[in-house]
């Protein structure tokens, strides 16, 4: 329809014949001929900060943008209608039932994910396109076993998350080109929904998620601006939370919100992601080795510290500051095990909201009691951007302080295998989202335990109960011991077998990967119908 522009997947006819209109990939591939060299600059520019770091060099804040961060003059636009009061966010993929429900689950806002907790199938990415259309135009009624969801009166307010500027999009290219995952999710979202959304009294509102720098931040203002001016609206109509879940980023607050001002909703502590990163980016660092995942929780040094500069770079520049999820779910028929995760959940969301938080997400309707209960108490207007926090000094030692009470033990590596196969074999099965042990698991989850596990061959860890030393030979054992037990309707035979290999192959790698998402992608693809190059060896 579009020259130039190709799809390169049968699957979803009928949301493709409803989203992928005409005029909206001719947006697409207008934003894909403006932006697109300039993203990949700044993905070469991520692999050089990654040479630096493993020669030696540390983080530190931006010499050449300090005039920035001391600067008290400049704030961030005010919060867009409906964003005033975000005390109690639900986030979660994009499927039809989940958007009813998210929306219809009493809190202010409902965060519909097609990053971290999606599968990007192009049937998932297209059929959530149509979902959360219908959802704004509330034309959503849904019927499953005989059971109806409709949505309620004054429904959750809707934000968006694109993946990242790491993604490519292969099921259509521009020019031959893959476009970006980022601009084919926020663009089809945009051009489909922009002036509805305002029509309706508020906005189209964005969760920007994995940056690393500044200048992706300007990157995404850049779009932005391109975008209100090619369907004509007003600059600064949209709103975008930039999520701090990478370590460099955490050394660029105050910047990230200065390149978005005009369009900034404040910053979110990316807490999963964040540990990821922080092993990931440290990984030519033994120091930073860190213990089994339950240890590393947000009392810790490097993560204190980084809740804590967030709360305060956001309050001086008069935006949000957005709590984290909590892994813990309901657990039903063992009322004792349940209160005990509660206990967890409401210690967690205390813990935010007196340090100054103005929001937190939960993963599950049932927690929003809980949750907006503790928030209610102790946050008696609509944010805390009174509280500035001036007490709080952090320097770059605070970030990258890596002592942390813990050990690595067997059962730490046995359940970082079986987290590592189940999800990446639901993934590929096409759900992005699950739960597991009574924990929601999400790709950040599955990230950190593939990387612990890569950290601790990598450095010839002892298990602190067993003493063994994790090798290749001790993962091999337990991948092959466990993924026979994680067969299910959801989670096949053939899949298991590809992330069986991939974990393995990962452990002997120099260095980890970037992400797990961008390596089994090309199996996604391919299964979409791309060609079969696009199935790059990761074994």
């Amino acid at each position: 329809m579009v020259e130039g522009v190709q799809i390169h997947s049968s699957q979803a006819k009928e949301a493709q014949q409803q989203i992928l209109t005409e005029d909206a990939l001719k947006f697409l591939a207008a934003l894909h001929r403006t932006f697109e060299s300039t993203r990949q600059s700044l993905l070469v520019a991520r692999e050089t900060v990654q040479q630096r770091l493993d020669a030696g060099q540390q983080l530190d804040f931006p010499s050449e943008t300090a005039h920035i961060r001391a600067d008290p003059s400049w704030l961030c636009a005010p919060p867009g209608p409906g964003l005033e009061d975000r005390r109690v966010e639900i986030t979660g993929p994009t499927d039809r039932k989940m958007v009813i429900n998210a929306l219809n689950s009493g809190t202010k806002t409902f965060m519909a994910d097609f990053e971290d907790a999606n599968s990007p199938t192009f049937a998932n990415m297209l059929n959530g396109q149509v979902n959360l259309r219908d959802a704004i135009r509330r034309q959503i009624d849904f019927e499953s076993g005989g059971k109806s969801y409709k949505l309620k009166e004054n429904p959750a307010v809707l934000i968006v998350r694109p993946r990242g500027w790491h993604l490519d999009e292969p099921r259509v290219t521009v020019d031959n080109q893959p476009v970006s995952a980022s601009l084919f999710d926020f663009a089809l979202y945009f051009f489909h929904n922009a002036h509805e959304l305002v029509s309706r009294g508020y906005g189209p509102y964005f969760y920007l998620p994995k940056m690393e720098h500044y200048l992706e931040a300007r990157l995404w203002n850049d779009v932005f601006n391109f975008s209100q001016s090619y369907i004509g609206m007003p600059h600064g109509t949209i709103r975008a939370t930039v999520l701090i879940e990478t370590l460099p980023a955490a050394f660029q607050m105050e910047e990230i919100l200065f390149e978005l001002r005009t369009h900034s909703a404040g910053l979110n502590c990316g807490r999963w992601d964040y540990i990821f990163s922080f092993i990931k980016r440290r990984r030519a660092d033994r120091s930073a080795v860190l213990p089994d995942r339950k240890d590393v929780t947000m009392e810790v040094g490097f993560m204190d510290a980084y809740v804590r500069l967030l709360i305060q770079t956001c309050h001086k520049r008069r935006v949000a500051a957005m709590g984290g999820m909590s892994a813990q779910i309901p657990i039903k028929n063992d009322p004792k095990a349940n209160e005990i995760a509660m206990a967890k959940v409401r210690a967690d969301k205390l813990r935010e909201v007196t340090n100054g938080h103005d929001g937190t997400w939960i993963a599950h309707p049932l927690i929003n009691d809980i949750a907006m209960e503790i928030f209610n108490k102790h946050m008696l207007g609509p944010n805390q951007y009174h509280i500035r926090r001036e007490d709080v000094k952090v320097a770059a030692a605070d970030l990258l302080n890596t002592n942390v009470p813990g050990k690595v033990t067997s059962e730490g590596v046995r359940s970082n295998v079986e987290t590592a196969l189940a999800y990446s074999g639901a993934w590929l099965g096409g759900n992005g989202c699950i739960p597991l042990n009574w924990l929601m698991e999400d790709a950040a989850t599955a990230e950190i335990t593939r990387i612990q596990l890569w950290q601790w061959v990598k450095y010839s860890i002892r298990t602190a109960d067993t003493g063994e030393v994790i090798t290749t030979a001790y993962v091999d054992k337990l991948v092959d011991e466990i993924a026979p037990t994680l067969r299910s309707a959801t989670i096949t035979e053939e899949n298991l077998d590809i992330v069986s290999r991939y974990l393995k192959a990962q452990v002997r790698r120099d260095w980890p990967s970037e992400f797990l998402t961008s390596d089994l992608m090309g199996y996604l693809a391919v299964r979409d119908g791309c060609p079969a190059a696009w199935q790059r060896s990761v074994l």
